[in-house]
């Protein structure tokens, strides 16, 4: 969608210097909000025409008209590099502060400004959140090398290698986030890059960090059980209960079902429900035919309006306390999270024999080698169980 976009030239007649000129000011002005900026041109408060935004010097108003093209030259590449505008990154692009960032920290701010414009228009705030957390690990390791920022041309392997160790040592950090912290100084680096900046990537040779195996945490069928049996008292949170049990049962990711409308549901000859929806994440489809329990809830909630969804969940990030807080409720050891919803339909329905293909369909997964991840979990859930009877017998035996 395009901005709304307007440009406002005045002159402050309370502000005349010795003179008597003022300065002629600008306002920016895109989709309701505003900033404003000096045009770096005077005149007399008697040779301004208000209405028409014009200074009467032919060659004061040349000058005028020069810079309100500029202006809205940069609003169009802007708009056609990065897709969003705001006034303040326009401001500061024509003011210079952000027009060729040469510092580390000063092209983040600016990346992560575009990134919480970009936030707003798709309505999901996580990477934006993640890049501030990547850009103050950043700021920090820079003050213990006692430094408030540093220039692309001084960026070298060692200070890679180092912010790598930095995030070891100091805080312990688990390979994937340090790759993460990786991922975002490369970014700012190539942004360096394609503004001719820097000529090539001084950290070419930083190798990240070697993940460990993916953990999916799961609850088991008892745990669930004991979630379908509590309903809460609060409306929200009984709402984020059933969701949760909803997409234990049929495996769907939170932004799935934060996204799913009645047309995704469909009805077999039989009459049985099914759920048929590309997954946001894999842009695969999922084929669910729908357990009996995920027929109740879905019957509770919108199935018939399609221009509402579903289920009339907040977004994900306002959930997390309210998943974390039934989680308590229900007295759990570890922490409840709402993907480990997800995580409990591959291993229950695998405990259930049912054929990794046909779980690869309904969980939506691009490479059947993400649903053997489930079958690995299966097979260390027999051998745990093994070995506790075991134990039971040798003490009945004793």
């Amino acid at each position: 969608m395009r901005s709304t976009f307007k440009l406002l030239l005045y002159i402050n007649r309370n502000k005349v210097k010795s003179d008597g000129t003022t300065s002629v000011m600008c306002r920016i002005s895109i989709d309701g909000k505003s900033s404003t900026l000096t045009t770096g041109i005077y005149c007399r408060s008697d040779d301004w025409n208000s209405k028409k935004g014009e200074i009467r010097s032919g060659m004061d108003n040349n000058r005028l008209t020069e810079f309100r093209e500029c202006l809205e030259q940069t609003y169009e590449r802007i708009l056609k590099e990065h897709g969003v505008v705001s006034s303040e990154l326009l401001k500061n692009t024509i003011v210079g502060v952000n027009s060729i960032p040469t510092y580390l920290l000063e092209a983040g701010k600016i990346e992560i400004e575009r990134l919480r414009i970009r936030a707003i228009e798709i309505n999901s705030n996580s990477t934006h959140r993640e890049s501030r957390l990547m850009q103050s690990n950043l700021q920090e390791y820079l003050r213990s090398r006692e430094m408030e920022d540093i220039a692309f041309s001084d960026i070298t392997e060692e200070f890679g290698e180092s912010f790598k160790i930095y995030l070891k040592t100091i805080y312990n950090r688990k390979p994937s986030y340090i790759n993460r912290n990786l991922t975002w100084l490369n970014r700012l680096i190539y942004i360096a890059i394609d503004q001719e900046v820097l000529r090539s990537n001084p950290l070419e040779d930083v190798r990240y960090e070697k993940k460990e195996p993916a953990k999916h945490r799961y609850i088991s069928k008892s745990e669930l059980k004991r979630i379908m049996e509590s309903p809460m008292a609060d409306t929200r949170l009984e709402l984020v209960r059933r969701a949760f049990i909803f997409s234990s049962l049929t495996g769907l990711a939170y932004v799935d079902i934060h996204r799913l409308y009645p047309h995704h549901i469909g009805k077999t000859t039989e009459g049985r429900l099914y759920i048929r929806k590309q997954r946001v994440k894999t842009n695969v489809e999922a084929f669910i035919p729908l357990h009996p329990v995920a027929e109740q809830i879905l019957m509770l909630y919108n199935t018939t309006d399609d221009s509402q969804p579903v289920f009339p969940l907040p977004v994900r990030d306002m959930i997390w306390w309210d998943i974390n807080q039934i989680g308590i409720t229900m007295g759990f050891k570890e922490n409840l999270s709402y993907h480990q919803s997800r995580h409990s339909f591959g291993t229950l329905a695998l405990s259930a024999g049912l054929s990794i293909e046909s779980i690869a369909k309904m969980m939506g997964h691009a490479n059947i080698s993400t649903t053997q991840g489930y079958a690995q979990i299966t097979e260390q859930k027999i051998s745990e169980d093994m070995d506790k009877l075991m134990v039971r017998r040798n003490v009945v035996n004793q």
